[in-house]
């Protein structure tokens, strides 16, 4: 293992398998941009890790609404497996039938 100095501790060689025309995108995007491959993964890294992070401690966790009415299945309404006697019993209501 490789280590040398890093701005917040140590950096590290490691080898990853990227696709290759997403390896041929990035490496035109580095070359573009000034930059080295290694510079634009890790920037990339750690964009994504912070975005991460920010939406999860951003999460509004968010309440199911619950139905107060009064309703629910039919006393006429004898098989609520069958599809055929729900739709028969919601033409029923509509006054189709």
């Amino acid at each position: 293992m490789h280590k040398s100095a890093f701005v917040k501790g140590f950096a590290m060689r490691t080898t990853l398998d990227i696709d290759d025309a997403l390896l041929m995108q990035a490496k035109s995007f580095a070359a573009s941009e000034h930059t080295s491959l290694t510079r634009l993964i890790e920037e990339s890294l750690s964009l994504r890790l912070r975005a991460g992070q920010m939406a999860t401690s951003t999460a509004v966790r968010r309440s199911l609404p619950i139905y107060a009415g009064h309703g629910g299945l039919q006393a006429s309404i004898h098989n609520t497996l069958s599809q055929r006697a729900l739709l028969d019993a919601a033409d029923e209501m509509d006054g189709r039938r």
